[in-house]
């Protein structure tokens, strides 16, 4: 069974920094592509990053390009989201999610974690 656990959320002051990590169990998440995603208040789920498998690349939503650095540890089977500079916009619950191999998660077909809780303030 595929578990994902999001940690690292919390308040921030805009221009300040939070670190996400996602630990997964009964998954392997070197051979798989992962990714980020976010649901802000009265919002759909959006895309954040993509970690695609086996040196491909990481890939961004726009507005976040620059600010956040997706990446993965194999060793504790772990990605992490580090966030910079954030902004008030990036409020939202973020999300871990787990693809199948290759085939990258999108919002309507993934496995997620349970989401932990971003908030900044102005």
């Amino acid at each position: 069974r595929v578990q994902l656990v999001e940690s690292g959320g919390g308040s921030v002051q805009a221009g300040g920094s939070l670190r996400l990590s996602c630990v997964a169990s009964g998954y392997d998440v070197s051979n798989n592509c992962m990714g980020w995603f976010r649901e802000a208040p009265a919002k759909e789920r959006t895309w954040v990053a993509h970690i695609r498998p086996n040196g491909g690349l990481t890939t961004y939503f726009k507005s976040i390009e620059g600010r956040f650095i997706a990446s993965r540890d194999n060793a504790e089977n772990t990605i992490s989201l580090q966030m910079n500079t954030l902004v008030p916009e990036d409020t939202a619950v973020y999300y871990c999610a787990a693809g199948d191999g290759i085939k990258c998660p999108t919002t309507y077909d993934a496995y997620w974690g349970q989401g932990t809780q971003v908030s900044v303030s102005s």
